[in-house]
This record gives C-alpha cells, structure tokens and sequence, in this order.
C-alpha cells in the first residue's frame, strides 16, 4: 500500500461523496414513469442506481412491460425530458447541500497543496459545482464523453490523475459507491470509501460518515 507521505492528490467522485443529487434523479424519473403509465416502486428505484441514463429507461420500460411500445428516436426523446426535469431540480442545490465535513476537507486539501481533480460520470458536474460553489476547488474535472468505458473500469480514475499530472499511485480516490471503489483499486490508486464498511470491503479505508474524512484520519488509516 502506498505510503501516506507518497500522496499527492485527491480524485473525488461527486454524487454521494460531495453532495447527493440521487434524490433529484429519482424524482425526475419518477415523473417520467408516472406519465409511462409505470407503477414507480422500490424495486424499480433501487434497480436504477448506478445506471445509464439510457439503461435506466429502458428499465423503467421493461418494468411496465412496454419495451417494445417505443422506437429509439421516442427514447431519446423521453431519456432528454428526463434529464432537462433533472437539471431543473439541481438548481435547487446550494452550499447547505454539501454534506458535513467535505468543505473542511476540501479547504484542508487545498492548504496542504494536494491537487484535486473530479472523477463523476455525471455530464451535469459543472453545474452541481457551480451551485455548491465548489467550481475553484476543481479545475480539473474528467469528460464523461472522453470515457470508453464506465465504472468499475479504472479509466475515469487515471484520467483524473493525468489530469492534475499525477501517477495513479500518488492518488487518492473517494467514493460511495462498489463500482467505483473496484475502479479506484484498479487504477492502483488508494481507495477511500464512504458508507457502510460491510458493503466497500474492497477499499482500503471505510469511513461511515462523511465528517470523519480528515488527512490526518486517512493517514492514521495508512499507517495502520
């Protein structure tokens, strides 16, 4: 394991990590359920985390049993309204939604000289950014049209270690998510997750809450 001295920089995901937007993608896609005529359930909301916009409504589709009733051109027509009610919610978002600790964090980064690049499938980034008032801690943010392949592949977390000119290895990623912590191992960067320490059993570190994520915690953490 990389020694914390060796540490350079940080690669953060976004959602789940900095904020939570996951409540405004599901209600934007419960919406378009609703006027699919798709009962919305747990079933279906829990089966749509982590996917694509694309994946998700075809989902959606097959959970009403109507994946045949509409060709690709009316998919990307509804998988568009989708996203347009989407970032009409994000506006929402302010300071207050940055979830405790990570603005310290982020200061703490920022004092200490690490450089930080953001690593998130979502095109809408920048945006979230810009309402949380985060965009001058992250000048580096990955293209999710650049990418081949998405998460658990390793290539969003190289990108965003090339990004601030970094080795993988001189990098640490965070994220909350199972797939992004296998991606983050992959890369060979240090994994730190945020959740629940019996799901991320392949990170490095686990912290519960996202207050708790401090250098000196991930370092005591590396040391062990």
């Amino acid at each position: 394991m990389t020694k914390f001295n060796d540490i350079k920089g940080v690669v953060f995901d976004l959602d789940g990590v900095i904020t939570d937007t996951a409540r405004f993608h599901a209600q934007a896609w419960h919406a378009l359920a609703t006027e699919l005529g798709v009962k919305w359930d747990d079933e279906l909301a829990s089966g749509l985390k982590g996917l694509s916009r694309m994946d998700s409504l075809e989902l959606i589709l097959k959970h009403g049993g109507i994946e045949a009733k509409y060709n690709d051109e009316e998919k990307q027509r509804y998988a568009t309204e989708k996203n347009t009610n989407y970032k009409h919610l994000i506006q929402q978002l302010t300071p207050d939604d940055i979830y405790p600790g990570m603005k310290e964090f982020l200061n703490e980064l920022k004092d200490g000289g690490y450089k930080m690049s953001l690593a998130s499938a979502s095109k809408n980034a920048p945006t979230i950014l810009e309402h949380l008032e985060l965009t001058d801690y992250f000048k580096k943010i990955v293209d999710p049209a650049s990418l081949h392949r998405g998460k658990p592949d390793p290539e969003i977390f190289i990108k965003a270690a090339e990004l601030i000119d970094l080795k993988p290895e001189e990098c640490l990623g965070l994220e909350d998510a199972v797939a992004g912590i296998a991606g983050i191992n992959a890369a060979h960067e240090t994994s730190v997750g945020i959740g629940d320490s019996d799901v991320l059993t392949e990170a490095d570190m686990v912290f519960s809450n996202t207050k708790n994520v401090t250098l000196e915690n991930i370092k005591t953490n590396m040391e062990k």
